[in-house]
């Protein structure tokens, strides 16, 4: 027996770790650069920790000698506890286990020692912040100066929105604006490029601009956000060869981990880092990389081997995690992408159940079938439900809550009960309770029926007569003609509305006082998407209904606040079952899992429809590398859930859902259409649809209605209809009939 042979037996004894041909492979392949393609529940984790274990024990390499980054402080300290389980003996070892971060700030700390430079870090933790802006930037006197942003980095950009837009920020735009300005450094893109870059919120790069010129002077030191570390890091390296030759000797191994979700400027720093000896690990899986929205870089993995011309790529497609139906669908779904290494992710599992596909009647039914199920497993605590918006969770909470069902909610979205939406309508029914506050109309002026203009508004704060201000505004203010009816309607509105239960008030704040209508115009005025506040609003009537006043709707709005903060801290010991959005579900498993609202629109959503109609396929691929994620976090039971209406109106199954549907024995693994089948040679036509979809020959649909025949391949075909062109599957128009000759 050799030495690896006694390695392989030794750790098999002292911690049961065996290993298949692939991960051995992956721990002795030590020189050169590796990739290592690590398919949802392969072990890689294990392996990469075996590897080191390998190069320390068998190969004599000093534990500080070895560098393991990975993409979050929560992976990192899993490897470091990983690393102490299975090599006990090397628990004290001073392995390099960190984020690409930490290390990036270790090296701008140097860079500024160097050169002599005063510097803050401008990140972290707000709630500080926010005492010491209450506090402490204050005028003399003690009034607080909002002149003076506090030093960190939301507060900076909330400053600088304000005093370019000349409004408030909302927390949505703090968060697009934040996840822009994350985007463009990762993707290390030049001033001159940042207005290319989409976002939600107007002019968000000569607000980057302004950001930046305020981090170099606005104050006596350079300020510095997580994002600059990564930057810096880069720059400084490329900059001063003695500080990149004095991290190069400082290791001779680099590993990185989730490096799916690494950056074109993360994947910058370790180039470099190993440049001298290119001993660089890298461990990822293409098929889950689901962060290009704030600059991960998927395109790198695929261009590994033009970087590194003599690195090894390594397959590990044996999944230990799931049933063989749930791995034989996951394979098969994902073969839809193109830009992808051919992987085939396989099992030696047992079979077990069906992946199960239920199309609900209707949205509102939803929460209460998976508060049934969930109810009825034997282990709360073994399950997920998974949804691609955090705004999902809201409904469903509320229902599990009332159903006495315990949950766990892994990243809860507390913005929702502090949008600006929640709190509009919540002022709306304070005014129907008094009418005498000037100042509640003031916050809800410009979204009411009426049109009162700033000046008229000015004047009413004027008047201090404790009346009502419909009545102050008829009596003292100048109005328009067409405003005096609109003022009396809306008051007499306001009237009613307080005996109206909290569900019938939000439908009249909706459409009779004219807040639906404001929302349109506010979209179009500053970028909002409406279907993201009227989805907020179709939630506010769901928590209402059953409700019986609008202060039992204030207070359980309150309480659902309070509750979804209070579930970060349940634990399976409570038998709770976890809530997560599919991002953060990755790494995760569980032994029952349900993907929800699998819908147009929202997985794929109508942004990636749009672009994939244009040949822009990227976002789908995201869309459909997002929903693989999913699916691959159940070990026995999956669930899909869709539904056929939403809010009266109706919706269609997500084409992700369609193509799982359409899996069965008969396709033998065949690569699958966009549209999710497996893919014949030609679409499945009958011969009276073969000849009427040939180019300059006019059919009807039975949704757009009459359309000439503009272009035909194997899997699309382009028409144009009386409202415009329309890219529909060939196949899909086939086997459903959609299509008929004119």
């Amino acid at each position: 027996m050799n030495a690896i042979e006694r390695f392989w037996l030794r750790k098999q004894q002292e911690v049961g770790v065996s290993l298949n041909e692939v991960q051995k492979q992956a721990v002795l392949c030590t020189e050169g650069p590796l990739l290592l393609l690590a398919s949802p529940g392969s072990g890689k984790t294990t392996t990469l920790m075996m590897r080191i274990g390998y190069l320390i024990e068998e190969l004599g390499a000093l534990p500080s000698r070895i560098k393991a980054v990975t993409f979050s402080r929560a992976s990192a300290q899993d490897m470091k506890e990983r690393f102490a389980r299975l090599f006990p003996a090397q628990a004290g070892a001073r392995v390099g286990f960190s984020t690409i971060h930490s290390f990036a700030f270790e090296v701008v700390r140097e860079h500024y020692r160097r050169t002599g430079t005063a510097y803050r870090l401008i990140e972290g933790d707000v709630a500080q912040e926010e005492d010491e802006e209450e506090q402490g930037q204050t005028r003399e006197g003690g009034t607080p100066n909002p002149d003076v942003p506090v030093l960190h980095k939301k507060f900076i950009l909330r400053h600088l929105y304000r005093t370019l837009m000349g409004d408030p920020i909302t927390e949505d735009q703090m968060e697009a604006l934040l996840t822009y300005i994350s985007y463009v450094k990762n993707k290390m893109i030049p001033p001159s490029g940042w207005a290319e870059v989409k976002c939600d919120v107007r002019d968000a790069d000569r607000i980057l601009q302004a950001y930046e010129r305020f981090k170099r002077s606005g104050t006596d030191q350079l300020l510095v956000d997580f994002d600059d570390m990564l930057t810096i890091c880069n720059d400084a390296l490329g900059a001063e060869p003695e500080l990149l030759r004095r991290y190069q000797r400082r290791y001779d191994y680099v590993l990185a981990d989730e490096s799916q979700d690494t950056s074109l400027v993360q994947f910058a720093i370790l180039e470099k880092l190993v440049r001298s000896h290119g001993n660089l690990c890298v461990v990822a899986d293409d098929d889950q990389s689901i962060y290009s929205w704030r600059g991960a870089e998927p395109q790198y993995l695929l261009d590994f081997k033009r970087t590194y011309p003599g690195a090894d790529v390594l397959l590990m497609e044996q999944n230990y995690r799931s049933t063989r139906e749930i791995v034989d669908a996951a394979n098969r779904f994902i073969k839809r992408n193109k830009h992808r290494y051919p992987k085939e992710m396989r099992t030696d599992n047992p079979g077990g159940e069906a992946i199960e596909k239920r199309c609900l009647a209707d949205f509102k039914e939803q929460a209460k079938h998976l508060a049934r199920r969930v109810a009825a497993l034997p282990d709360p605590s073994e399950a997920a439900i998974l949804y691609r918006n955090h705004a999902s969770s809201i409904v469903i909470l509320n229902e599990f809550d009332r159903a006495g069902i315990p949950f766990y909610m892994k990243d809860g979205d507390h913005r929702f009960f502090a949008h600006w939406v929640v709190e509009d309508v919540l002022n709306f029914m304070r005014m129907a309770y008094t009418d005498k506050r000037p100042d509640l109309l003031e916050r809800i002026h410009a979204k009411l029926n009426g049109y009162i203009t700033k000046d008229q508004m000015a004047a009413l704060r004027r008047i201090d007569n404790q009346a009502s201000v419909f009545d102050n505004l008829l009596a003292h203010v100048p109005l328009r003609e067409y405003q005096v009816k609109l003022i009396r309607e809306t008051k007499e509105t306001f009237g009613r509305m307080k005996a109206l239960p909290p569900r019938q008030a939000i439908r009249t704040i909706r459409w009779q006082l004219g807040y639906e209508r404001a929302l349109e115009k506010l979209c179009e005025r500053f970028g909002f998407r409406l279907e993201t506040l009227v989805g907020i609003l179709n939630t506010l009537e769901d928590i209402a209904d059953s409700l019986e006043t609008m202060a039992d709707f204030a207070s359980r709005l309150k309480y659902l606040e309070e509750i979804m903060k209070a579930s970060r801290y349940r634990s399976k010991r409570e038998g709770a079952v976890t809530f997560s959005t599919f991002h953060s579900a990755k790494g995760l498993e569980f032994d029952h899992v349900y993907m929800i609202d699998l819908i147009e629109g929202v997985i794929p959503s109508q942004e990636d429809i749009k672009k994939y109609e244009k040949d822009e396929p990227a976002d789908m691929e995201e869309a459909v590398r997002l929903f693989y994620v999913g699916m691959t976090r159940a070990r026995r039971r999956l669930e899909l859930l869709a539904y056929k209406r939403k809010d009266g109106a109706i919706v269609q199954e997500s084409r992700f859902m369609t193509a799982v549907r359409s899996m069965d024995p008969a396709t033998d693994g065949r690569p699958l259409t966009k549209r999710g089948a497996a893919a014949p040679s030609r679409p499945k036509a009958t011969p009276q649809l073969a000849e009427s979809i040939r180019e300059g020959s006019f059919v009807k649909h039975r949704a757009f209605g009459e359309g000439e025949v503009l272009e035909v391949d194997e899997e699309r075909i382009r028409i144009r209809f009386a409202s415009g062109e329309k890219r529909l599957s060939a196949q899909a128009c086939a086997e459903m009939g959609l299509l008929e000759p004119v």
